[in-house]
């Protein structure tokens, strides 16, 4: 029977709960497809739990993610992924409940606080389920096949949701996905359906008809696979400068002109909008062609320069950007980057660093280079351990309240500014006594720093030379301030990022610290992520590192080595990035297609194994990988490293023409490789 017949039978288990499951909170964007004390940011993570309780701790205790152990006290049973809950569920017959998620997720703490101490809701679970939960931080490739079939099961019921986290899933005992949402109130509220109901009602049709529930995991399952697996024949005949075109058309047609950034709604300006560095990648390296071309059009408001610069001034100038601590919170909740999401991601960071810097190389204008300043002063003082490598994430919420740590009242800052300080905070930033947020005060500029300088007949950086004592003075206010939760955990892509900001920072900005701590990283995470016999490893937390690595940690990692050579010229690190390449294309190859999956083949078997070339928050492993490959290829001499860069390229060049806008990583790697091959 085709996929149409067995959807139609399915449906019959599916329908009946779409009403439940759709019609969630939808308040968090989804990011795929674009939702305690701790002073210094350096405790131990088992250190920083959310709840003190008198529950005995289940069996994430033994975990080292940050999220899990703010579970490892829950009344719910709670396990982590893997084998053990897994062959309980299938022996027990009971659906698995997956709940996904990760530590600076505002809502997976609500729903932690409202249901999973909810001693009802932990009844039920624990009776009727098997209660796995995951950090998708750590384990990626779960977060991915089950986003996908949340996202497919949406479209099945015609719910308008598309996704976010809190993730909550329904599997039947083998781990196929049945049904599921996002978050759930403990009990009905304001029209949405409560988590007691729903278990109810998920438990009664298991008990009624599991074979029905199995055939729709099947399907769903099937229909996950085929999404993430789909591969059409390579086609190198289509690689040329076109692709690279058509992805800069794509943007221009996503392009907000009069706020900068892409993907914006005229009517709608609360719409979140998010930095996308891919982006500003490919746009600063096409900047830099028209240059040396003399392309006169970059002068156009629609040339790759123009958006380039108009993008990273109006988010330096917005509350996305911590204007008193520095660095960039994660995104907008407008189209005007006024009012962040406040929790702060390593991932961003590492990559708004190397895109200040460059683009500071390029124009000169001083405020890219206090942007970036900065943002990696901010990284070392808060996000970097003592051996060096950097953490991953620090929460927005402080005692349940989105950006308290960060936020300001007119009133406090009345009393502990001059009277001229106040006066020219007021000046430069948005202050008024009735604040821009929720009654509270997010510092933004009222208007771009040297528009405010010229008319006090000043410089911008003589204005910053008077703000900084303000800002001195605040930041320390701030730091006696309960602190948001700081997730110590240690990615390894996510330090390949952040290793080439600061390597790219040292090298532009000619600033021997940020090399150092470039270096200091790198060195922590080669000597602490890796097997005996070199294999990448995902995270380290609580003094131990674990998990299969995937492709992005090869792929980061590579690129910020190559960084750090070319920002000190020690070959130790050009050697290392050749050594992690050659076992990445050992490891992850598709012979059949070309191309790397994203998990390795000796990894975990799940319903799919995806190979994705398409960049979100994160750039595609796949198109840094091919950007790797050329470089390597050129330095070391290795046409063999070009080669696989083309076939990667082939493999994904029928979805670069489907989607061009959507991969412009791929697009910025296609140039670099076009250059080498001399086309």
């Amino acid at each position: 029977m085709g996929y149409t017949g067995i959807i139609g039978m399915s449906l019959l288990a599916i329908v009946p709960l779409a009403a439940v499951f759709g019609c969630q909170r939808t308040d968090t964007p989804a990011e795929a497809k674009d939702t305690k004390d701790n002073p210094m940011g350096n405790a131990d993570p088992t250190q920083q739990q959310t709840v003190e309780t008198e529950y005995p701790a289940n069996h994430l205790a033994d975990q080292t993610s940050l999220y899990l152990l703010m579970h490892a006290h829950n009344p719910v049973d709670w396990y982590p992924w893997g084998e053990e809950a897994l062959a309980k569920a299938k022996a027990e017959g009971k659906l698995i409940f997956l709940s996904v998620g990760y530590s600076s997720c505002y809502w997976c703490h609500v729903m932690e606080r409202e249901s999973f101490m909810d001693e009802e809701i932990a009844a039920l679970l624990n009776e009727h389920f098997v209660c796995i939960k995951v950090d998708r931080e750590e384990r990626p490739d779960i977060d991915q096949i089950y986003m996908t079939a949340l996202q497919i099961y949406f479209q099945l019921t015609r719910s308008p949701q598309g996704g976010g986290w809190p993730m909550t899933m329904f599997l039947t005992p083998e781990a196929q996905p049945v049904m599921g949402g996002t978050y759930f109130p403990p009990r009905d509220r304001r029209g949405l359906p409560g988590l007691v109901g729903v278990l109810d009602m998920v438990r009664q049709r298991w008990q009624e008809n599991p074979k029905q529930m199995r055939e729709s995991g099947k399907v769903l399952a099937a229909m996950v696979k085929r999404q993430l697996q789909q591969q059409p024949e390579p086609t190198a005949e289509q690689l040329s400068a076109t692709l690279a075109d058509a992805t800069f058309r794509g943007l221009v047609a996503r392009f907000d002109p009069e706020h900068g950034g892409f993907g914006y709604s005229a009517v709608n300006s609360r719409l979140p909008k998010f930095p996308e560095p891919s982006n500003l990648l490919f746009l600063l390296d096409r900047a830099a062609r028209d240059r040396a071309t003399r392309d006169g059009a970059r002068d156009h408001k629609t040339s790759a320069e123009s958006m380039l610069i108009a993008t990273l001034e109006r988010m330096a100038a917005g509350g996305i950007v911590d204007h008193v601590g520095g660095g960039f919170h994660r995104y907008s909740t407008d189209r005007f980057w006024a009012i962040p999401h406040f929790e702060k991601m390593l991932y961003d960071n590492g990559q708004l660093a190397t895109v200040y810097a460059e683009a500071y190389r390029l124009t000169g204008q001083s405020a890219f280079r206090h942007v970036t300043e900065a943002l990696l002063d901010f990284v070392l003082r808060e996000m970097t351990g003592p051996e060096g490598g950097f953490y991953a994430a620090i929460d927005a919420e402080t005692d349940a309240e989105e950006g308290r740590y960060y936020v300001w009242d007119h009133a406090e800052l009345a009393e502990h500014l001059t009277a001229g300080e106040l006066a020219l905070l007021k000046d430069v930033y948005d202050v008024e006594e009735n604040g821009n947020f929720e009654g509270h005060v997010v510092l933004l500029l009222r208007q771009p720093l040297e528009e405010t300088s010229s008319s006090r007949k000043l410089t911008g950086d003589q204005l910053r030379e008077q703000l900084a004592p303000i800002h001195e003075k605040l930041l320390a206010l701030r730091e006696k301030r309960k602190r948001p939760l700081t997730d110590t955990k240690v990615l390894t892509a996510w330090n390949g990022l952040m290793i080439r900001g600061f390597a790219d920072a040292g090298r532009i900005l000619e600033n021997p610290r940020y090399t150092a701590a470039a270096v200091k990283a790198a060195t922590f995470v080669l000597e602490n992520l890796r097997t005996e016999d070199g294999r990448l490893l995902r995270t380290f937390a609580g003094g131990r590192a674990q998990l299969n690595a995937y492709l992005d940690d090869y792929a980061f990692l590579a690129d910020g080595l190559i960084a750090l050579y070319r920002a000190t010229d020690d070959r130790r690190w050009l050697d290392e990035a050749d050594r992690l390449t050659a076992m990445q294309i050992e490891r992850f190859w598709d012979d059949r297609y070309g191309g790397f999956f994203f998990t390795s083949s000796d990894h975990e078997q799940l319903i799919a194994r995806s190979k994705d070339p398409v960049d979100s928050a994160l750039p595609s492993g796949n198109a840094v990988t091919v950007g790797n490959l050329v470089y390597l290829a050129a330095v070391l001499e290795k046409p063999e490293y070009l080669d696989r860069a083309e076939k990667t390229l082939a493999a994904f060049a029928a979805q670069f023409e489907q989607t061009p806008s959507g991969m412009p990583r791929m697009a910025l790697s296609l140039a670099a490789f076009l250059d080498a091959r001399g086309r």
